[in-house]
C-alpha cells in the first residue's frame, strides 16, 4: 500500500499540485443469516479501492479507484487534478501535518478471522435456539444473524504522513415473533463486539424473545403529561438525531438549533454527551481520523453546558478551531466528512430500578417510530412509541398506540435522572434516562 501511495503521490506533485492525499481502504465483510436451524443466506463482500485529493490553487478536486494498476492510477490523478480545475477557490482546504506517534489500540482480534465458517454458523443456530427456547409465545425467529468485518485502513500525504491500521468486529442480531391468538409483536436485540469471544448467542436470542412476548396485548393509555423513561436503545436513537446539531458542517450552514449556544445550558445538568475515537474496546475507535489527525476524547455537553462542536480539518479552519478528529468515510469513494466516532451520553450513578422506583405512573419507553423525521434544525419531534406503563415504581402492563411529541433541547432540559446501565449499539450508547412532564397522546 506505501508502494502505491508513493506513486500516486510523486505522479501527482509531478502535475503541479501543492499537496495530495491517498486513503486506502481493503476490507471484507461475511453475513451469516439462519433460518429453521439452516443456512438461509450467506454473504461475502471485498472492498479494496484508492481514494485521492489534491489540493491546486486552493481547489480540491478528487476522484477514486478500484483498479490499482499504473495505468488506472495515472487516470485518476488526472481526474482529480481536472475535477480541481472546475471548483472555486477556498483556502480553508489543506491536509494534515504530520503529528506524533499514533496511539495503539487493540482493534484486531486474530480469532474474528481464524473462527471457521461452520463455528461463525453455529452461533446464529444458537441464537435462533435461545429465542424459540425462552417462551411458547414465540412462535418465529424472523431473522438470526453473524456478522463480521476485517479491514486494513491507509493514508499517505505529500506533507509526509504516513498511517496504517487494521481492525476487525463482529456480531450477532435476531428479530423475533411473539404470538398470542391474533396478537402479534416483534421483538429485536443485537450485541456488536471487537472480541469474538464475548459475542454470547443465548443472551441475544433470550432478550429478543423476551422484548416480543412483553409487548403481548399491548393497549393504548389515556392522553397525560407524565414522566417518561427512555430505555438505552431509544435514548441511543434520539443521540443519533442529535449528532447532526453536534456537526461542524451544521454550524456553517446554520442548520444546527444549537448553534450560537456554546457556553449555555443546552441540557439538564445531569446531562455530559461525548464523542470519543480511541476509547478502548469500542466499534468506532481508530488512532486516526480519515485525514490523519489522532483521535481523542470531545466532551461536547458537561453538565448541560454546550462546550463546543465536532470538526474536520476544513469546518475547525473555516471555523478558527482546531480539528476534533472527527473526519470520517464512508469508503474510499467518499470524501472525509464531519461523523461521530463513539458518541454515547455518560452514565448516571443510580440502577434503573431506583429510577423507576420514584414514579407513581409514567411510560416506559422502549420502541420509537418516525425517528427519522425529528426534525435536527429546530429540534422538533412528535414520534409514535409503544412501551410499558409504569405504576408505584414497577413496570406493568405493554401500551402501544400512543404518541410523545416536544423538542430535542426540552427533552435534554427535562432529564432528571440518568441510570448507571450505558449500552452501546455499535458505535451510538446511552444508559435509561428519565424526563419529567413529556406529553403522551393515546385514546
Amino acid at each position: 500500500m506505501e508502494d502505491i501511495a508513493s506513486q500516486v503521490l510523486d505522479l501527482a506533485k509531478k502535475k503541479g499540485v501543492e499537496n495530495a492525499e491517498v486513503f486506502l481502504l481493503d476490507s471484507r465483510e461475511l453475513t451469516i443469516e439462519i433460518a429453521g436451524q439452516e443456512v438461509e443466506n450467506l454473504k461475502l463482500a471485498e472492498e479494496k479501492g484508492l481514494g485521492l485529493r489534491v489540493i491546486s490553487q486552493h481547489r480540491l478536486g478528487y476522484a477514486y479507484s478500484s483498479d490499482l494498476s499504473e495505468q488506472a492510477l495515472r487516470k485518476t490523478i488526472e481526474r482529480a487534478v481536472d475535477n480541481a480545475r472546475l471548483v472555486a477557490e477556498d483556502v480553508a482546504w489543506e491536509v494534515a501535518e504530520p503529528g506524533s506517534r499514533y496511539r495503539h489500540l487493540d482493534l484486531d482480534d486474530q480469532e474474528i478471522r481464524q473462527k471457521s465458517l461452520e463455528d461463525k454458523i453455529s452461533l446464529a443456530k444458537e441464537l435462533e435456539k435461545a429465542a424459540l427456547a425462552f417462551d411458547s409465545r414465540v412462535r418465529q425467529v424472523e431473522k438470526s444473524v453473524y456478522q463480521d468485518s476485517s479491514y486494513c485502513v491507509s493514508l499517505y500525504n505529500t506533507r509526509g504522513l504516513k498511517g496504517n491500521y487494521q481492525g476487525a468486529y463482529c456480531g450477532l442480531y435476531g428479530v423475533v415473533i411473539g404470538q398470542e391468538g391474533e396478537d402479534a409483536q416483534t421483538g429485536f436485540s443485537m450485541d456488536f463486539s471487537l472480541k469474538y469471544k464475548e459475542l454470547n448467542p443465548v443472551r441475544v436470542g433470550q432478550e429478543a424473545g423476551k422484548k416480543a412476548v412483553r409487548m403481548l396485548g399491548a393497549q393504548a393509555m389515556p392522553s397525560a403529561k407524565l414522566p417518561v423513561v427512555l430505555d438505552p436503545y431509544v435514548m441511543t436513537g434520539i443521540l443519533g438525531v442529535l449528532q447532526t446539531a453536534f456537526s461542524g458542517e451544521a454550524v456553517l450552514k446554520g442548520t444546527s438549533f444549537l448553534v450560537g449556544k456554546e457556553g449555555q445550558k443546552v441540557a439538564s445538568s445531569l446531562v455530559k454527551i461525548i464523542d470519543h475515537g480511541a476509547l478502548e474496546g469500542r466499534l468506532g475507535s481508530s488512532p486516526f481520523d480519515s485525514e490523519g489527525i489522532s483521535t481523542r476524547e470531545t466532551v461536547l455537553v458537561k453538565e448541560g453546558e454546550l462546550q463546543g462542536f465536532l470538526h474536520n480539518l476544513y469546518t475547525a479552519r473555516k471555523t478558527g478551531v482546531v480539528s476534533t478528529g472527527n473526519a470520517v468515510r464512508a469508503s474510499y469513494k467518499a470524501t472525509p466528512e464531519v461523523g461521530t466516532t463513539n458518541f454515547y451520553l455518560e452514565k448516571g450513578n443510580i440502577s434503573r430500578q431506583e429510577l423507576l422506583r420514584g414514579i407513581r405512573q409514567g411510560l416506559y419507553v422502549t420502541e420509537v417510530m418516525g425517528l427519522h423525521m425529528a426534525n435536527p434544525i429546530s429540534g422538533d419531534f412528535s414520534l409514535g412509541a409503544s412501551g410499558l406503563l409504569i405504576e408505584n415504581g414497577e413496570l406493568t402492563r405493554p401500551i402501544k398506540g400512543v404518541a410523545i411529541a416536544g423538542n430535542l433541547q426540552d427533552l435534554l432540559m427535562g432529564i432528571d435522572a440518568v441510570a448507571d446501565d450505558l449500552t452501546f449499539y455499535v458505535g451510538s450508547g446511552a444508559p435509561t434516562v428519565r424526563i419529567q412532564g413529556l406529553a403522551i397522546s393515546g385514546k
